[in-house]
């Protein structure tokens, strides 16, 4: 057991996670420390760019083999599956009704890109290697958690206003276009494209990342003061409960099709994380009367944060006893 909190304190030590915890720390004695909105929007457009293009260029290399469809329909079956499991947990440990416990588990099911992008930056500072696919995972992975969800608000809730979602909400959203509009380019040009623009990609990526998790940790502090009184101990328990549980879902399906230690970590990590982005505005549309200070606080404030600074190492471990 001592191995095992010696690996998680050592995956602990890393600049990424260091500066999130200090924007939590800030946060939390109500600095007024913050990032420009514009500059915190630049940082995710660049993060998103950059770990698409670093995706679709090792693929490039490898090339395209069996193993990344096999990969992408776990990732196509974890998201729509792990929302009935988080469904199930909501309706035992709290209160919450269908439509509400329906809407938060649709976020359980997607996925957190940042999450993904820690993930991989920490795998990168460990030497850890990885297959590029599991960027075309992650984005597979965006979409069918909601579509789970507004199955189980349309048939529990009992609520006849449960809408769709437009196709173009699903796959027009920009973090989306842009992932996996990036791992294509970077698919294509190869190496001569790499060597292009390597300087703005790879060299100030874990820079940039540091401060965009500055940023989020800040976020994630500070949603979680202003929204706590909507945070039961059952609704808190569940976000740090559940993370676990989607991890443990993720470890079972990449070990059983045979993902090494840094794809697994991946897979993992996706199937751990919760969406605050993508999923919160397809909620907005489909399922109008779900309280959205429930979902957000849960995933931005709870499991985002509980996921960069425990899970992360903690999935680490669970991927390399996996593998």
């Amino acid at each position: 057991m001592s191995a095992v909190f010696d690996t998680l304190s050592v995956n602990l030590m890393v600049p990424t996670i260091l500066f999130f915890i200090l924007g939590l720390v800030a946060a939390a004695v109500k600095s007024d420390l913050s990032i420009p909105e514009g500059a915190a929007k630049f940082m995710s457009l660049y993060l998103l760019l950059a770990i698409g293009f670093k995706g679709g260029n090792s693929l490039a290399e490898h090339g395209l083999r069996g193993d990344l469809l096999v990969a992408i329909m776990a990732g196509l079956l974890l998201s729509f599956v792990i929302p009935f499991a988080a469904f199930w947990l909501l309706r035992v440990m709290t209160r919450l009704d269908a439509m509400n416990a329906a809407a938060v588990a649709g976020h359980y099911g997607s996925i957190s890109i940042v999450t993904f992008v820690a993930a991989s930056s920490l795998l990168e500072l460990s030497g850890i290697a990885f297959d590029g696919y599991m960027v075309a995972v992650a984005a597979a992975m965006e979409v069918p958690a909601i579509l789970s969800a507004l199955w189980i608000a349309h048939r529990f809730s009992g609520d006849q206003a449960v809408g769709g979602v437009p196709a173009r909400e699903l796959f027009a959203n920009g973090s989306v276009v842009l992932l996996c509009g990036a791992f294509v380019i970077g698919a294509v040009t190869q190496d001569k494209g790499m060597e292009m623009v390597a300087p703005f990609v790879v060299t100030p990526f874990t820079g940039i990342l540091c401060l965009f998790l500055l940023d989020m940790g800040i976020s994630a502090g500070r949603s979680l003061l202003n929204n706590r009184h909507l945070l039961n101990p059952g609704l808190f328990s569940f976000g740090l409960l559940m993370p676990i549980t989607g991890a443990l879902l993720g470890w079972v399906v990449g070990s059983v099709i045979g993902l090494q230690t840094g794809s697994l970590f991946l897979l993992i990590v996706l199937s751990a994380s919760a969406s605050y982005i993508a999923v919160p505005a397809a909620m907005r549309i489909a399922l109008p009367k779900a309280e959205s200070g429930i979902y957000l606080t849960l995933s931005l404030g709870v499991t985002f944060p509980f996921n960069i600074t425990v899970g992360l190492p903690l999935y680490l471990w669970m991927a390399g006893m996996g593998s």
